[in-house]
């Protein structure tokens, strides 16, 4: 399948802008009006579920199938305030600590305002602790410096700032000559990116769809819990499009669409993979299939929920998970590709 290269810029653009956009799970609006905004200028008619899930139907006819990317990503909330005036996190989502070490964040206040920091260890300095190597990296030796001449729990409570507060991280999404994105949140903006493209390709009417197609970008998949509602009940299929997992002994990498046939949560459904399979051989397209040893996803949340669904999971390959990650525009192009080939008529 040919897909012109301005539709393969449209999903890097689409990458870049909504990984500068801070959405952590639970503090997404931002992220969700800019889907909102894209896909009412496409002529489509997106609906917000009561967890700002952004769903839209993109036509068709015939038994339904639901696309579903997340928006939200990990970031974390200020736990405490400490008397020295930094602020002790608590994590949105699951990572490492050394995954964030030294790494600038925003703290958002619940009144609208933002104050820059950085995490630290809370003895950061080589020249004075001989152990900072061997420390381990959680809250209680990490904290968050806020960029304000404070230098204690009162000062920074004058600040505006309180328990409960978001804290998002500096995502330093750069895109290279040769092709390659990096930054934090690829998962899932590179995947949401994808999806409005697939939207776009829709409404220039590139592609016929022989199915009846919605998109959901949910909210709150990286807790857990984002596919769990906002599905059209007349959906019979769903396929979470999520990043290809990339190490150890898989095959994905960053320039393929992975095609997942297990993780964390089981098989997924053998009838709609083994059809992605045979569609990604069939038209060469860079593709390999693998099985996600610690992952789960929105589809998985879905059937937890008691939905009757056929399910499935692809992606572009994403390299460092959950840390500062990198894709390709092939990986995009491919997973593009794959979906079109799946409906089309």
């Amino acid at each position: 399948m040919n897909l012109k290269k301005k539709f393969i810029d449209l999903a890097v653009k689409h990458t870049e802008t909504l990984c500068r956009i801070p959405s952590p799970s639970g503090f997404t609006i931002k992220a969700t009006e800019y889907l909102m905004d894209e896909l009412k200028n496409m002529g489509f008619k997106p609906e917000y579920s009561r967890k700002k899930s952004v769903v839209v139907d993109l036509g068709g006819k015939g038994d339904a199938v639901v696309l579903a990317a997340h928006v939200d990503t990990l970031g974390a909330m200020v736990r405490a305030i400490k008397s020295n005036g930094r602020l002790r996190f608590t994590k949105i989502g699951g990572y490492p600590g050394n995954n964030v070490e030294a790494e600038n964040c925003i703290i958002h206040t619940r009144d609208g305002k933002e104050f820059t920091g950085t995490f630290q260890m809370c003895e950061p300095a080589a020249h004075v602790n001989a152990d900072l190597a061997k420390d381990k990296r959680d809250d209680k030796t990490l904290e968050v410096v806020i960029d304000e001449k404070v230098a204690d729990a009162d000062g920074v409570k004058k600040l505006g700032i309180s328990t409960g507060d978001f804290i998002t991280l500096d995502p330093r999404t750069t895109v290279t000559k040769s092709g390659f994105i990096k930054s934090r949140h690829l998962d899932d903006k590179a995947s949401a990116g994808a999806l409005l493209t697939f939207a776009q390709l829709v409404a220039d009417k590139e592609i016929e769809l022989g199915r009846k197609v919605y998109l959901l970008f949910t909210t709150y998949e990286e807790v857990g819990h984002g596919g769990s509602s906002g599905i059209p009940a007349n959906a019979v299929e769903m396929i979470s499009v999520d990043m290809g997992a990339v190490g150890d002994d898989l095959e994905t990498d960053e320039h393929k669409v992975s095609i997942c046939a297990k993780d964390s949560g089981g098989p997924y459904d053998y009838d709609v993979t083994t059809k992605l399979i045979h569609l990604a051989k069939e038209n060469k397209l860079q593709y390999a299939v693998d099985i996600y040893p610690f992952y789960g996803s929105d589809v998985e949340a879905t059937l937890r929920a008691g939905f009757d669904i056929k399910h499935a999971l692809i992606g572009p390959g994403v390299s460092a998970s959950h840390g500062y990650e990198r894709t390709h525009r092939e990986g995009l192009e491919n997973t593009i590709k794959l979906l079109a080939l799946y409906l089309k008529k």
